[in-house]
């Protein structure tokens, strides 16, 4: 049961971060927000705010989202071998333990 909700979670956090890293880039927020500014303003380095909103940088987040997206399918297509597999591992630790 424990395997089983680990994989699920695993699932949902992948599918999270994908969807929030394929979106987030190309909002009009994304280089005018408030952390970024901030930092910009304290160090003096305008360099970053430049590589942040180039489309180089948002094309790379954008990637990294596709990719959390694309793990997060592959384990849903493989939920079963995933839990078998994290409940081997974990019944292996428990033996492991027991020998102590």
């Amino acid at each position: 049961m424990v395997a089983r909700l680990t994989v699920i979670l695993f699932i949902l956090v992948c599918l999270e971060a994908g969807l929030l890293l394929t979106l987030l880039p190309w909002i009009s927020d994304w280089g005018t927000n408030v952390v970024l500014i901030y930092f910009v303003d304290v160090t003096g380095l305008r360099i970053v705010e430049t590589v942040i909103t180039s489309g180089w940088f948002k094309g790379a987040v954008t990637g990294l989202g596709i990719f959390n997206l694309l793990v997060g399918f592959w384990e849903i297509a493989h939920f079963s071998k995933s839990v078998e597999e994290l409940e081997a591992v974990d019944s292996e630790i428990t033996r492991a333990r027991e020998r102590k």
